[in-house]
């Protein structure tokens, strides 16, 4: 039953009409005409209609009530965060894999709950693992009912528990999270590998944290060694955890030994930076007949320096577009002695190293004209600086020159059969684990660490690494429709979106809370429904 405006001439009349069924079809029938619109609506006869109605329906008392906030909260909780990441959590794999591996322990609580809640902590607010316990209470999570601070500790330290043979529970999850999306992805073709450093505030367990060269200019605090592989598609596939004295040039035979012997991923071309190279892991490389790019230290390889830089061969340009403008690339390859390099010079790059060296170099002069004692603190300096005979320090000329020859130039190494414009995209594409390290250390907020003990260490990151997977995966879906959402909104909408309880006249309702902006396109990506907008809840005793 409804009200429909007919216009008659210059006026427009209300009826009230309801749907019948006549004959076999459907007819809208008149069960009183209401009058001349702008009469019905002075006379207040709608809205009488509209409250008396009301009184009979609790849905619409509530509501009403509600808005108008009549109504007090008893209780509210997010509901969002579990109904996206709850969904992605199950079809990733993450929830079946953990319940299976836990099966055979006999743990006072469920493991697999604390484990999401710890990652769905990681994913939208971050911070302290301290932090997750009081914010549980605020947010459904069917299951979680009851877990502690304390749970969450025991789960993380099972996640980095070490068996006899040296693997840990968290290298199980990822080899079974593998095998379980394969029939899906297919094999890996292409595997990036890169690392970063993580400190902790605190002794940094037994064994892993120690004293190294942190990327995060941490250097009088212990660290840890974070490496990411993941698939051509740009998903995590792997991570791995080394002590934070772990130089990485040793590091890129071992992942390799993994993917092949755990994963089975035996034909990938292993894609890494300048930091992963050396002679022997080259060697190692290819006696396995294992593709490979590799960035090359071009500024202390003799080989890259001399020869390599030095080839005049004829440059191809390649645009790659970018967010907000264009990459323009010129690139050439030369082989020597059986070794194939790509050598790449983007120009705009190549301006800011210019002006950076003008920069440093009158800053240096500036420093000089004080005196040698001004250079002290500023390790820069050093590499433009020569003491000529009769002491002092000048600068030297010739270094700025021969500075000059590696502005905005890269050096490749590779062994693969593929143009040398696939191979500089392919290397680029490294950019997607630095990504990946952004993510896990800005918004996820894995960094400083607190735990005390090695396999509790391993297992905070652990759940990164798991929040990297979910956060992939609805990123992913929401591009396949062609949804450019900013991350942080759709972590506030999700927050926002929240179920309440009230109570009136001894009638007790759960109420969910208007959509925010970016609710509708993450449902119709991940192929989910919102709860009612009323349920109502048996009468409070």
């Amino acid at each position: 039953m409804f009200v429909r405006v007919k216009k008659i001439g210059a006026y427009e009349y209300l009826y009230l009409v309801e749907n019948a069924r006549e004959g076999g079809r459907h007819v809208q029938r008149v069960i009183k005409a209401l009058g001349r619109r702008e009469e019905v609506a002075a006379s207040g006869l709608i809205d009488g209609l509209i409250a008396s109605a009301a009184r009979h329906s609790c849905r619409a008392i509530v509501l009403s009530s509600f808005y108008r906030g009549q109504l007090p909260e008893l209780h509210r909780r997010s509901i969002g965060p579990d109904l996206v990441f709850g969904r992605l959590w199950a079809e990733t794999g993450c929830r079946d894999v953990l319940k299976s591996l836990v099966a055979d322990r006999r743990f006072s609580f469920d493991v697999e709950r604390a484990v999401y809640l710890t990652v769905l902590h990681r994913l939208m607010i971050s911070g302290s693992d301290r932090h997750a316990n009081d914010w549980c209470s605020r947010v459904r999570v069917p299951g979680a009912e009851g877990l502690d601070l304390d749970h969450a500790y025991k789960a993380m330290t099972w996640l980095g528990e070490v068996d006899a043979a040296g693997r840990s529970t968290a290298e199980a999850v990822e080899e079974a999270l593998y095998r379980y999306r394969q029939p899906l992805f297919g094999a890996v073709s292409i595997a990036f590998l890169d690392t970063t450093t993580l400190w902790f505030e605190g002794a940094g367990g037994e064994s892993l944290g120690q004293y190294g060269h942190s990327k995060d200019y941490r250097g009088h605090l212990k660290q840890v060694v974070l490496g990411i592989v993941l698939d051509d598609a740009d998903r995590p596939i792997a991570s791995f955890l080394m002590p934070g004295n772990t130089a990485d040039v040793t590091l890129l035979l071992p992942v390799v030994k993994r993917l092949r012997e755990r994963f089975g991923i035996r034909e990938a071309c292993i894609v890494a930076d300048r930091g992963m190279i050396s002679a022997d892991t080259i060697a190692a490389l290819e006696a396995e007949n294992i593709e490979y790019i590799l960035g090359v230290r071009e500024r202390t390889s003799r080989e890259a320096r001399t020869e390599v830089i030095k080839d005049d061969g004829r440059a191809v340009p390649l645009v790659i577009p970018r967010q907000k403008g264009e990459t323009e690339l010129a690139i050439r390859e030369t082989t020597i002695a059986g070794r194939r390099y790509v050598i790449c010079r983007n120009e705009e790059e190549a301006k800011k190293d210019a002006a950076a060296r003008t920069e440093l170099v009158a800053g240096l002069e500036r420093k000089l004209a004080q005196g040698d004692k001004a250079l002290v603190a500023n390790k820069g300096f050093r590499r433009f600086l020569k003491t000529p005979q009769g002491g002092g320090f000048v600068i030297d000329r010739a270094k700025v020159e021969a500075d000059a020859r590696f502005d905005g130039l890269f050096v490749l190494r590779t062994n693969t059969k593929i143009a040398a414009l696939q191979v500089v995209l392919r290397y680029r594409n490294l950019l997607a684990v630095e990504d990946a390290f952004k993510t896990a250390k800005a918004l996820l907020a894995t960094r400083p660490i607190f735990h005390k003990t090695d396999a509790g260490i391993r297992g905070h990151v652990f759940c990164t690494f798991l929040a990297l997977v979910l956060r992939k995966e609805l990123m992913d879906r929401l591009a396949a429709r062609r949804s450019r959402l900013e991350w942080q909104r759709i972590v506030d909408d999700l927050a926002d979106l929240s179920e309440v309880e009230v109570e009136q006249d001894g009638r007790r309702a759960r109420l969910r809370t208007a959509p925010g902006p970016t609710i509708d396109a993450i449902c119709r990506a991940i192929g989910i429904t919102l709860p009612p907008v009323f349920q109502e809840m048996p009468s409070a005793l």
